[in-house]
Formats: structure tokens, sequence, C-alpha cells
């Protein structure tokens, strides 16, 4: 089996849009969640408050590219820009057949979408409707846009699976390389906010709508007065080497994924089942051929909602134990729904590489229906050689992957 390594990350998110920025709004407990005024004037829009990214201008990317791009596409475009350039690879490198990308969003482009729906129910048809727009809105728009924006011409993986879909694209993009069918993979994905997201939670009874007037203490998972979760926007993305391939070419390699898994549960469309996110756990422990007590950190997927949550610390319990620390990063951004695999697992590298373990943002007190667990109510500078990063999706759709400080051989 061949080693995957990463060369280089990058991503946008409502904390920040580069590593210096995330590190010191996760040091500081600076929220990214906000009150959105624009959401005032949508009825029966009870949720007001989410996680924007601060960028506006997306120049960086050529012209031509941007005309089939939505927001997510180009969120996932300046990501990948970035991640590249930290990995040095080139065109040549990028244009290879050895060379994919695996990318994913839960939605697709929302705002053209819904633009455009909204211009065709208006009675004015579809003989005046921009020709680009299907581009910028279909289900795979950020795979296939970044594939001709960077030149690929290898494997292309777009994954589409609401909360998992990044991550199931880092895992293709690693298994792509782990057994041979290519030696670099580009993988990620995102998601654009749009108000429409927030009434879909809303009309489940799972969106926090009783901190609208205080975004500071909005998303609190794990904690007794959470009340759900906090829609919120960015996007994430990994360059994927094979080691050899990596060294062959003296690439600085800042972390190695080592397990991997994706799971159904199988048994219903909404509700979690610990059953089910204990078994994905187990099969990645088992894939990176790794004891529980090798993680050194868990980055859990819990959302603030009321029993995903509790489902998710039991799972956690039953492989783990009380001792290894854990925390959820939505706290500090709200949900990022088809990114927040990606920017999460980019989050654990840099726990893992900067011995910084992030504290639950707003866990004051735990709910009492959660599993005994190492919580992180503080901060905590440790070192430690593994992290895992789990993230679960409705339709029973479960990931975990683990990913260990590089070691030459």
């Amino acid at each position: 089996m061949r080693r995957v390594v990463i060369t280089g990350t990058g991503f946008c998110s409502p904390i920040g849009n580069n590593t210096k920025e995330l590190l010191y709004n996760l040091e500081h407990l600076k929220s990214g969640i906000a009150y959105m005024n624009q959401w005032d004037d949508i009825k029966g829009l009870e949720a007001r408050i989410a996680g924007a990214v601060n960028i506006d201008d997306f120049s960086q990317i050529p012209r031509a590219n941007r005309r089939t791009m939505d927001r997510v596409a180009m969120m996932c475009a300046l990501s990948l820009q970035d991640a590249i350039g930290q990995s040095g690879i080139n065109q040549d490198i990028l244009s290879s057949p050895r060379t994919g990308i695996s990318f994913g969003s839960a939605m697709g482009g929302l705002d053209t979408l819904f633009d455009y729906a909204s211009n065709v129910s208006k009675n004015e048809g579809f003989g005046h409707q921009n020709a680009t727009a299907f581009l910028r809105f279909m289900s795979h728009t950020v795979a296939a846009n970044l594939a001709v924006m960077f030149g690929i011409v290898g494997r292309n993986i777009p994954t589409s699976s609401a909360c998992t879909a990044s991550s199931q694209a880092i895992g293709a993009g690693y298994e792509s390389i782990k057994y041979g069918m290519s030696d670099v993979m580009l993988v990620g994905g995102g998601e654009g906010l749009h108000y429409v997201e927030a009434g879909i939670f809303d009309s489940m009874g799972a969106t926090d709508i009783s901190h609208n007037s205080c975004p500071n203490e909005a998303s609190r998972p794990f904690d007794e007065q959470r009340s759900g979760l906090v829609v919120s926007e960015g996007a994430g993305a990994l360059v994927l080497e094979e080691y050899e391939y990596a060294k062959s070419r003296g690439a600085e390699i800042i972390g190695e994924i080592v397990g991997y898994s994706t799971t159904c549960d199988g048994s219903h469309i909404t509700l979690p089942s610990e059953k089910g996110m204990e078994a994905v756990i187990r099969n990645a422990l088992h894939d990176a051929k790794m004891n529980p007590e090798d993680i050194g950190y868990i980055n859990a997927h819990a959302t603030a909602t009321v029993k995903g949550d509790i489902y998710e610390s039991i799972a956690v319990s039953n492989i783990f134990g009380k001792n290894t620390p854990i925390s959820s990063i939505k706290g500090y951004t709200g949900h990022m729904f088809g990114g927040g695999g990606a920017f999460e697992t980019i989050v654990s590298l840099t726990a893992l590489n900067n011995s910084f373990l992030p504290a639950n943002k707003n866990l004051t007190t735990l709910d009492s229906n959660c599993a005994p667990l190492d919580y992180l109510f503080s901060h905590r500078e440790k070192s430690i050689a593994a992290v895992m990063n789990n993230n679960f999706a409705f339709g029973g759709i479960n990931t975990s992957i683990i990913i260990k400080k590089f070691e030459k051989e």
C-alpha cells in the first residue's frame, strides 16, 4: 500500500482565510457567527444568524473561469490556489493524467439556482435566462469548474453527500493514491451561504433561534443549553501526494493520511445512529492499523443538535473511553455543510502541527445525556502524534479520517 501525504492546504472560513488568522481567532475564542441583516425581509424565517466568509473580491480567478462559477466554486478555487501554492506543484504536474481531483458540496450554487428559478417563475420564462446558469448551480459545479481552471485531465470524482461531501472527497483522493490510480489528488469542498439553508433547518426545528440577539453565544456543541445548528459557508482544499512522488520532487510534507472509512447506516434518513458512527470510527482505526490510544485528539462533527451530539458522544465513548481530548469547531464557525469536512480536517492538521487543541467554544455546562469524555472546556497545549476528524450526514452517511505527523522512513 502506498503512503499518502499532504503537501498543501488552503481554506476560506468565517474565522479566517489563512492559518495565522485561524489560529488567532481560535486562541481568542472569536466567533465567525453574526446577525444577517439582509435576511430581515425573509418571511417566516426564524434563524437570523449565520457564519459568513469575509471575501467579496474573486479577481484572482480568471474572468473566463468566473463566468461559470457560483460563490461556492469561487471559494473553492481560492482555497485550491493557496493549497497548490503551498505544495509547489507546477502546471506540468497538474496536467498529468496521474493527477486527479475530488471536490464536493451539498447544494451546488444556491445563489444562481434561486435567482434562476425566481426569474422563470415571474413569467419571464426560459428565453431570457443566462446560458451559463446551470454550470453554476449543477451539483458537481465545484469539481467540474476546478478541473477546467487547473487543467486536470486525470480522475475527477465529484461528491455530493451533504455534511460529508468534502470528507468523502478527501477519502476518495486518499484511496486513489493509496491503491495506485493517481500520484497526486486535489481534494476538498465547500458551501455557499443562502437563507434557504436556514429556512430548511428552521422547518425541522434544528436551527439555533435563541441567540439571534447574541450571535457570539450561538452554536453550542455538547452544551445543555444548545438549541440547534447555525448555518455557515466556507471551503477547504488539500493537495495529496504519494509519498515517494512528493519526496522525489523535494516537497515539504505537512502531514500523512493513514486511515479513512465511509459507511452508511441504512436505517433512517435523518436520525443519526451511534452504531453507524462507531462502525466508521473502528473501520478508520483498522485502516490506519492504529489503536484508540494512538489518537491524541478528536475533531467531532457535533453540530449542536440535541440528538446528534448525544449519539456521537456515545459512539466515541464506546471506543475511546473518556481519556481522548475532543472538541467541535462549530461553536466558532457554525455548520459549513459540504465544506465542513475539508475545513475541519485542515483544523485537525493545524492542531496536530501546532500542539494546540482548541476548546469547545460555548460549552459551559455539559449535557448530562452526553457520554463522559475529555471535552475541551479550554484550550490545551499538547504534543500529539495523530488526530481523527469525524463527519456525519443525512442518509446515515458517515466518514472518519485519521492524520499522523509526518515521519520519514
